[in-house]
């Protein structure tokens, strides 16, 4: 908003010392992680009051793990503070006409209210059980219907494909090399207009291209378009393969960050390293030449972009303040969602999503182990009459918790595992 103002009332000729300074992105960005950090760290503490006071503890199901006991009744909901911490210096910093900006805006409150509505009714089911005199005990069923959750992730999948997918304002630039390739149509594309941009002193002409191709690692031309998935007949058809992508990229990735939030910052931690590897990609991408540099897409307006991922970054390092071992707060679904939502989102939009499973590795091995679990468990009980387990516990980190490992020290070994997977992502632009 205030980038907004000023930057009409710049246009109107309005002038006062210092209004010129929010039109340069880096002021800009540094502005947002600052004042993220402060948002989560001061009205942190007041939240944790707050939900106290009005007694909106966690309960704690006894799995037998060391530690869980000291846990019950520690604040919920937190993610309130992280889902502030981002809105509200994107809200102030960013420029709200761009397309990317406003479906990042859209993801947050959507996952964030679906999160919420999930953690209010888990503690209404536990004062209604309070009223009745009756022993509460922790289920997966007091909260919001597991239907109603993947419902609400494939609406979301629903338009940010479509906003990416059919939106003009969502383009790649691509160099025209010779005279006359600008008439070569490839399929899966619609070209728009063609500019020119100096480059070092040099001029380069540039198309503007609406296009569902992203990046494929390991792969010396480096895209994938997907209108490749299905023959040339059908092409127009593209759409519907695209969002169909789209909706089980961000609902993986949503309850994959979902199951990950089992111990003290874990996920944030995880979600804030992550979040750094994509604001990189961002800047790589939305820069001319460091796109021509390591020959990678480059696409046009991620600039803002990065306002909104200095926040989130920002957020989830100030709510390790309270969130690290021992939690004073937990972030609940209202936080979990969200984040796994928003890195879902930022991933498609800078078009790295098919690298989901090396920088989010541990998203996907934490949603694998339960996977694995539940149906070796379901096999074995109906071939041998008693289920078996693959693991003690999962998901993993409960695995490790059982072989007597502090839930630290667990959470810590994660976060250094996901900076590898992130360095190995980013390795992967020159790796081909």
């Amino acid at each position: 908003m205030l980038y907004n103002l000023f930057d009409w009332m710049i246009k109107h000729g309005y002038r006062f010392p210092g209004i010129g300074l929010l039109q340069f992105i880096t002021l800009r960005v540094l502005l947002s992680v600052i004042l993220s950090l402060l948002i989560s760290t001061f009205f942190g503490k007041k939240l944790i009051s707050f939900l106290q006071r009005k007694q909106l503890g966690e309960s704690v199901r006894d799995l037998g793990l060391a530690g869980e006991q000291q846990k019950m009744g520690t604040p919920t909901m937190g993610g309130i503070i992280i889902i502030l911490a981002v809105l509200i210096p994107t809200l102030l910093f960013a420029d709200l006409h761009k397309v990317y900006i406003r479906l990042m805006i859209l993801c947050s409150v959507w996952l964030g209210a679906m999160g919420f509505l999930d953690d209010y009714l888990k503690i209404k089911a536990k004062r209604t059980a309070k009223a009745k005199g009756i022993a509460y005990k922790k289920s997966d069923s007091d909260g919001l219907a597991g239907r109603f959750k993947i419902f609400g992730q494939v609406m979301l999948g629903i338009i940010v494909g479509s906003t990416l997918y059919f939106s003009n304002s969502v383009t790649v630039k691509r160099e025209i090399i010779e005279t006359g390739s600008n008439s070569i149509i490839v399929r899966g594309e619609k070209r728009l207009n063609e500019d020119t941009v100096m480059i070092d002193g040099k001029p380069h002409r540039f198309v503007s291209v609406k296009t569902p191709i992203t990046t494929i690692p390991f792969v010396k031309n480096h895209e994938f378009n997907y209108a490749k998935l299905l023959p040339a007949s059908l092409a127009d058809y593209t759409y519907i393969i695209y969002i169909l992508i789209v909706i089980f990229i961000v609902t993986a990735v949503s309850n994959g960050a979902n199951i990950t939030d089992g111990l003290d910052g874990l996920a944030t931690g995880i979600s804030a390293i992550i979040g750094i590897c994509l604001g990189i990609f961002a800047y790589v991408s939305g820069n001319i030449k460091l796109a021509e540099y390591l020959n990678i897409m480059y696409i046009p307006n991620l600039g803002e972009l990065s306002i909104f991922i200095a926040a989130f970054v920002g957020s989830c390092i100030g709510f390790l303040w309270y969130n690290a071992y021992p939690a004073q707060i937990f972030m609940g679904d209202t936080g979990s969602l969200a984040l796994g939502g928003i890195i879902a989102a930022l991933a498609i939009i800078v078009r790295k999503e098919l690298l989901i499973p090396i920088f989010c590795s541990v998203f996907l091995v934490e949603n694998l182990s339960v996977v694995l679990q539940v149906s070796y468990f379901k096999y074995t009980k109906r071939k041998y009459g008693e289920g078996r387990r693959i693991f003690l516990m999962s998901p993993l980190h409960h695995h490790y918790q059982k072989k007597g490992y502090h839930e630290s020290k667990i959470a810590l070994r994660f976060w250094i595992v996901t900076i590898l997977s992130v360095i190995l992502a980013i390795v992967t632009l020159k790796v081909r």
